[in-house]
């Protein structure tokens, strides 16, 4: 360890690494939100052989910022609105390095009491913010496909346990079915999670959707038996959420499922919650912090209202040397063991923000959504969806593809494509906590000056 003075360069490498992070900070403003093509070849010079002998550290970062920050896609920005990324809040970038340095392995309570106790924390503040019930289980996993993995887990358990099958013990071969229902719309991620957790993504029942991609809840099929229905808090293009109230109404004994990646922190502002209203009449719900809550990545939440049936499909089992405490041990909610303190970067987020803070967030990123739509529309270009939240669909007809393009390249903001109801579409996502009105601004003009560019 004390080869290139290991121990003794410690903390001129951290502070050498928080200058760094600051001043790439400090000029993400004045440059493109992509890289540049240089700046990605530049990449090349972190390959080659690895090293014999190994490298000082200080060597080490510095060719890691000066190789590896200007090819940066720039997420920390105002003006990044491709795929429902949020920034980092300043609390949980500092909580982030800080946990770095504490290195908590957050499986048992014993190993990071720290991480056990912001867990717990954590969870019920999200509760409260999300309108979840008390005292539903909670657990931190890294995305909303292992957040959805996890629901579906445990309603698998649960749902087969009702027939008198543990398949945990036993496996699905000979189990009796389960009927999984989703929505014309669901999102990919989802149909990945029914694949891992043994449902297949082709042996589902498919609801139809309406113009905005909600699911028809009077098209749902009589429920009978085991069953699931999945539903969807925000449609990853249009930001629609399915009649969450009108389904639970008419589930029967159906376990419903939410997958609300990013539209369930609608709940947490006052003027948008309507949008949520009946996703607490559910069974199970999945999202992320780290869309919204604009912590770093990666931070998936999933909520189970059975804690029993979430605690059974994930707790492991037959290791004589992982002995569990009387409290809640957070590794037995997680299809992870071994994982890194998630819950830091969260409960930092949300102490800093309060209760007010989050709505305001969540209200203002709705507001700048409006803003590019009013604008897009008023320079003639047709928005596709209604903008009830943070997403916008705009056309440019044909040229749709070419236009998101040459914004891209142009490096003012950066908007993703998609297709929606067949056609081409520029989608728009405000989630960062750093966007402002003049980022909207700057970023329509640009896209109105690609978009008339013959």
């Amino acid at each position: 360890m004390r080869d290139h003075g290991l121990m003794e360069d410690r903390q001129s490498v951290l502070r050498d690494a928080a200058n760094r992070a600051c001043a790439y900070l400090d000029s993400i403003e004045a440059r493109s939100v992509a890289p540049s093509a240089d700046a990605i070849a530049r990449l090349g010079q972190l390959g080659g052989e690895m090293p014999l002998d190994g490298e000082d550290p200080s060597a080490v970062l510095a060719l890691l910022d000066q190789a590896g920050s200007h090819a940066t896609v720039v997420n920390a920005g105002g003006r990044y609105f491709g795929f429902v990324n949020g920034g980092t809040l300043p609390a949980a970038l500092g909580a982030n390095v800080l946990a770095a340095a504490w290195d908590q392995n957050a499986a048992l309570r014993v190993m990071s009491p720290v991480a056990a106790a912001l867990e717990d924390i954590a969870l019920d503040w999200l509760r409260g913010v999300l309108n979840l019930p008390a005292d539903c289980a909670g657990a931190f996993v890294t995305g909303a496909t292992m957040a959805n993995f996890s629901c579906l887990a445990a309603a698998r358990h649960c749902l087969l346990a009702r027939a008198g099958w543990d398949v945990e013990a036993d496996g699905l071969f000979g189990a009796p079915p389960i009927t999984v229902i989703v929505g014309e719309e669901a999102h990919a991620s989802m149909k990945k999670a029914l694949a891992l957790v043994g449902f297949g993504r082709n042996r589902v029942a498919v609801v139809p959707a309406d113009a905005q991609g909600r699911m028809i809840a009077s098209a749902l099929p009589r429920v009978s038996g085991p069953t699931i229905i999945c539903i969807q808090a925000g449609n990853v293009n249009s930001g629609a959420f399915d009649p969450a109230l009108e389904i639970c109404n008419r589930k029967e004994d159906a376990w419903v499922h939410v997958d609300g990646a990013f539209g369930l922190w609608a709940a947490a502002a006052p003027a948008r919650a309507h949008l949520t209203a009946g996703l607490g009449n559910a069974d199970s719900w999945a999202t992320d912090a780290h869309k919204w809550l604009n912590v770093p990545y990666d931070s998936g939440l999933a909520f189970v209202r059975d804690d029993n049936a979430l605690r059974i499909a994930m707790s492991l089992t037959d290791a004589a040397y992982l002995i569990p405490g009387d409290a809640r041990e957070p590794m037995h909610y997680t299809p992870e063991s071994s994982r890194r303190a998630r819950s830091i970067e969260v409960w930092a987020a949300l102490r800093s923000l309060g209760r007010n803070g989050l709505a305001e967030l969540v209200e203002r990123t709705c507001r700048h959504a409006t803003r590019f739509a009013e604008k897009l529309t008023a320079a003639g270009f047709p928005v596709l969806n209604e903008v009830a939240i943070n997403q916008v669909l705009v056309s440019f007809g044909p040229r749709t593809p070419q236009v998101i393009r040459r914004i891209q390249d142009e490096g003012t903001c950066w908007c993703g494509g998609t297709v929606w109801h067949g056609q081409p579409a520029m989608r728009i996502s405000v989630s960062s906590w750093r966007t402002t009105e003049q980022d909207v601004d700057r970023s329509v003009d640009a896209i109105v000056r690609m978009a008339r560019v013959s």
